[in-house]
């Protein structure tokens, strides 16, 4: 087709990413500009998040420019900008419709979460801006209706570009960290981000962490004391003598001095979206099963590296189809909406036909669905590892193999 006959000659589709990074946006961007650069838009980038449209603008043309999707993060930069959220005297939102206007932006792809997704789908709905929106965490907890199929039952699952990388990242740190927890005979507690939802946690076991505590599992003071139970069984059955307990960033820890599970906060400051920093709980954690078991205990928040790095196979052909279904969504003018994978499938079956869109207006989050995790042993399920089997590639775990005999002197 000649540019003359493209169907949307003459219009702007323009992309921004907004939230914290993942190692899918760049994909995500990539893959989008090129499918709408085939139906004829002119494509911008619009840099920081939502502070991109505030005040004069910060745009760029990404129209047959050269971008590289493999390279992790966002070459648009972030932020955690909300429209909504103004100071007193400020108008956000006359902002954003003023430079939208300004740079002739006729649809806006936004690349993002649950806030960065809701607030497009508010001035959607307030100020008729035509918004298409695209999935993206490492948390993994977005409600995306993704159905996963296991031993003949149907479990609602989630599938976001993002989390396929950082899976393997988060794996291969708990892997890595084995050695030393052998050599100093330790338990060694890994934090992992996820502020409300274990799914990225639950990845930690593929790099054999032996239990896990989530934020949708409280730990209670009763709860507490039998984690501690199970931490010196495993730990002493163990001929190595080591452990690693994989923890979500968010959990509810019991707190002796106030007597009730409270989460541990980097920092008392809140972004925009009124989200609070966390950081911390498995040193919490570390400390106690020292103070109350006697056995050498660490800490170690494998933080920002999940975010990090390139993107990983699986999100390269999931954004990739993902944004086939932002060309149906344009084609049929189908605003308003977000592509989701319908179905947990392997890498061979990522095809837009495998795809379907919800409201974004309904996103919300989705916490480790209950089959997925065991609160009596702090263990995930078979039913999980099938649902990351599918998504992460098989590793090859280090272990040392050892048994050496023990050496009596002679009498």
């Amino acid at each position: 087709m000649s540019l003359e006959n493209k169907l949307f000659k003459g219009k702007t589709l323009a992309i921004l990413s907004g939230g914290g990074d993942t190692p899918a946006i760049n994909s995500s961007i990539e893959a989008v500009r090129n499918r709408a650069s085939m139906l004829g838009y002119k494509v911008y980038g619009i840099r920081q998040g939502w502070k991109g449209l505030l005040g004069d603008g910060d745009v760029m043309d990404l129209t047959c420019q050269p971008y590289n999707g493999c390279y992790g993060g966002t070459a648009l930069r972030s932020s955690r900008t909300n429209p909504f959220s103004s100071k007193p005297g400020e108008d956000r939102v006359g902002q954003i419709m003023n430079n939208l206007k300004r740079y002739k932006i006729d649809v806006l792809v936004t690349i993002g979460g649950d806030d960065t997704n809701g607030a497009a789908k508010k001035l959607y709905e307030q100020e008729g801006i035509p918004v298409i929106g695209f999935p993206k965490t490492i948390d993994n907890d977005l409600r995306t209706r993704t159905m996963h199929e296991v031993d003949g039952k149907e479990i609602e699952a989630v599938i976001c570009p993002g989390f396929p990388s950082a899976a393997r990242t988060v794996a291969r740190l708990t892997n890595m960290i084995k050695t030393t927890t052998e050599s100093h005979s330790r338990v060694m507690v890994v934090e992992v981000m996820g502020r409300d939802a274990g799914w990225l946690t639950g990845t930690a076991t593929f790099g054999g962490a032996h239990l896990a505590l989530i934020p949708e599992v409280e730990i209670t003071r009763e709860r507490k004391d039998f984690f501690f139970e199970r931490v010196n069984e495993l730990y002493m059955r163990n001929p190595k003598r080591n452990l690693i307990v994989a923890v979500s960033e968010g959990i509810r820890w019991y707190n002796e001095e106030t007597g009730k599970p409270e989460m541990v906060f980097a920092s008392s400051e809140k972004d925009e979206y009124g989200h609070p920093r966390f950081g911390g709980v498995s040193g919490v954690v570390a400390s106690e099963i020292s103070r109350r078991l006697g056995i050498d205990a660490r800490a170690q928040i494998t933080g920002y590296f999940a975010r990090a790095g390139e993107c990983r196979e699986y999100d390269r052909r999931l954004t990739a189809t993902l944004a086939d279904k932002v060309v149906d969504l344009l084609l049929r003018e189908a605003y308003g909406q977000m592509p989701v994978l319908k179905s947990v499938v392997p890498y061979e079956e990522l095809e837009e036909f495998n795809t379907s869109s919800i409201d974004m207006g309904s996103i919300g989050n989705k916490p480790l669905s209950c089959e997925y995790y065991d609160a009596n042993t702090f263990t995930f399920t078979p039913h999980y590892h099938d649902f990351l089997g599918k998504v992460m590639e098989k590793m090859n775990l280090m272990n040392f193999d050892y048994d050496f005999p023990v050496v009596i002197p002679e009498k």
